[in-house]
């Protein structure tokens, strides 16, 4: 995150609400970029905003795969990288948080059963953190959202990808599914397709508002609504309540003067985010931060403060699934409990 970022993001400031309020933050990034990095430092800056951040979730972003070996292997060094980043937090140097007590990498499924040793190398590599694979299935007809080159079209019904999708089943692994809102009715054929794995779909299925979708708000609401609904019907999905962060969404926090406070972010995503509550109930939901991505549109403190905000009125169990029971299920990671 750039030095001019940051001091935009400063400009709106908050305490912690409910500080004591126990957090599993189970959608993060860490990279070193030109220009754009954020890692363990950066991270645990952002931790120490109030908030009470036990564990964590690092989830793929194509960060120091491996130069050498073959392709389809490069992903392992993802891994391998992160199990780093988590013995370094395991030090308690960095803080009260299990940063990375989770790890989601990247595998190819289209290699079909080819995909197999992939899994078991990235398994290898950690052993005590490795919990699942995110592949990215985004696709729209739009070429202002999908490149005309990518990968992704047709790739939820594809029989090779669904021959490799099988060994997350296999060996006991979950699916971070990215999908656009679009897609979402796509979506629930692959999940009836594999009931045994546990779906998380991430950013609430990333309601677009870009390109074609730029000022088409209401419209998009009600399809992004009819799709929530369809894949809330599965079982074994559960959703990740974050991402609108994301500039891909349209709401231009990050072209703002001032940062968005809290009360203002609660506003705009609570018919997002409570409708996933309503159509997924909190043990099958999760508070998200999808950072650095969302960072260009609001701190760490403030993001949590919103989630906290519209969620004033649940019972403390309702909140201890919403903030880290939910996420901890899904991952398998030490849960706390109402008591």
């Amino acid at each position: 995150m750039t030095t001019d970022r940051e001091a935009w993001l400063a400009l709106t400031e908050e305490e912690a609400i409910d500080p004591g309020l126990p957090i599993l933050d189970p959608h993060h990034h860490l990279w070193d970029r030109p220009g754009n990095r954020f890692m363990l430092d950066e991270l645990t800056r952002d931790l120490a905003g109030g908030h009470r951040v036990v564990q964590t979730v690092f989830v793929e972003c194509h960060s120091m795969y491996r130069k050498d070996g073959p392709q389809e292997m490069a992903s392992v060094g993802e891994t391998e990288f992160v199990q780093g980043i988590a013995a370094q937090s395991a030090s308690g140097q960095f803080g009260d948080t299990a940063v990375a007590a989770g790890i989601v990498s990247n595998a190819d499924f289209s290699l079909g059963d080819a995909v197999a040793p992939v899994l078991e190398a990235h398994m290898a590599a950690s052993g005590n953190r490795f919990r699942g694979i995110r592949f990215s299935l985004s696709w729209d007809a739009s070429p202002e959202i999908t490149p005309a080159s990518s990968r992704t079209r047709g790739l939820l019904s594809d029989p090779k990808f669904r021959e490799g999708f099988a060994y997350l089943q296999r060996y006991g692994l979950s699916f971070d599914a990215l999908v656009y809102h679009p897609q979402l009715t796509e979506l629930v054929d692959l999940a009836n397709a594999f009931p045994e794995v546990t779906f998380i779909l991430n950013h609430i299925g990333r309601p677009l508002g870009t390109g074609p979708y730029a000022g088409k708000r209401d419209e998009v609401f009600a399809d992004w609504k009819k799709g929530i609904t369809a894949i809330a019907a599965c079982p074994n999905v559960v959703v990740k309540v974050g991402g609108l962060g994301n500039t891909i969404s349209g709401f231009d926090w990050h072209q703002r003067s001032l940062p968005p406070t809290s009360t203002e972010l609660a506003k705009t995503m609570a018919p997002y985010y409570l409708f996933c509550i309503e159509q997924f109930g909190v043990n099958r939901c999760m508070f998200e931060s999808n950072f650095p991505v969302d960072k260009a549109s609001y701190s760490y403190t403030v993001l949590w403060n919103a989630f906290k905000r519209m969620t004033s009125g649940f019972s403390k169990g309702e909140l201890i699934a919403l903030f880290h029971d939910t996420a901890a299920k899904a991952y398998r990671l030490p849960e706390i409990g109402q008591g």
